[in-house]
């Protein structure tokens, strides 16, 4: 498979979204350079998974605008912002349990590819969808379970699958939701290492709990508490930042 030949931008330009009287993102803007390994943190209840829904196009917005390579996409359908290159990987794990990992990918690749759906037989054998689709196994470290039942891998391997699968839809920009919830430390090294081998071929957003992960792999981090933006920066910035370790750090602004 093919990597995006272009990596994009995307700028989130005063979301507003409410439930009721909850206000899930309160005049929230942000920004993503290309090619930028971008993180949100925030404790629960901050707003990251509405964030994540409203820019991959699950939720409309009450009011704001979203920008991405240059377009507004605010009024495109979820569908719409995948064909253009703005793909997200599920915080719980959206696999064909049934099927084998790699018809798992295949499935993507042909869409990618144009075939028609008759696809079992003799699709199934065309190493025109087989070939890539291994290789993107390979990528994250599931060549050698490619026959295996998606439903009987580790939950670590199906967040692998899921990756590959958003992959081999050709995105140029990656929204994850939390891919190491449920992960052991062990897991979640691996995918750490993973995610720090696409830096450079993707542009990726990142909502994710395991702080280690996040500073590891970050190049800026943005800190939402109440559905609104505190602080972003790198880093180094956003562990000294004295807002962020009172309000989500857990440690009190020095006397």
């Amino acid at each position: 498979m093919a990597e995006a030949p272009n990596m994009v931008g995307l700028k989130a330009r005063s979301l507003i979204k409410a439930f009721g009287g909850l206000m899930a993102t309160d005049n929230l803007s942000l920004e993503v350079a290309p090619g930028e390994f971008h993180a949100v943190i925030g404790p629960n209840g901050a707003g990251k998974t509405t964030l994540v829904n409203l820019l991959s196009g699950l939720l409309k917005l009450d009011a704001g605008a979203i920008t991405f390579a240059g377009r507004d996409i605010t009024r495109l359908s979820a569908p719409a912002r995948v064909k253009a290159g703005l793909v997200r990987s599920f915080q719980i794990t959206s696999i064909f349990r049934d099927f084998t990992a790699l018809e798992n990918v295949m499935l993507p690749v042909q869409a990618q590819q144009g075939h028609s759906f008759r696809f079992w037989t003799p699709v199934s054998r065309d190493a025109r969808l087989t070939a890539p689709a291994l290789e993107l196994l390979k990528r994250v470290g599931l060549g050698d379970r490619a026959d295996v039942r998606a439903g009987n891998l580790a939950y670590g391997e199906q967040r692998q699958l899921e990756i590959a699968i958003a992959l081999a839809t050709g995105p140029s920009f990656l929204l994850l939701d939390e891919p190491m919830a449920g992960m052991g430390p062990e897991e979640s090294q691996g995918l750490v290492e993973f995610l720090g081998a696409l830096k450079g071929r993707y542009t990726m957003l990142l909502v994710e709990h395991d702080m280690d992960a996040v500073f590891a792999l970050a190049d800026r981090i943005t800190v939402l508490v109440y559905g609104r933006v505190i602080a972003t920066g790198t880093p180094d910035e956003i562990r000294n930042d004295p807002e962020v370790r009172a309000a989500y750090l857990g440690e009190e602004e020095a006397a």
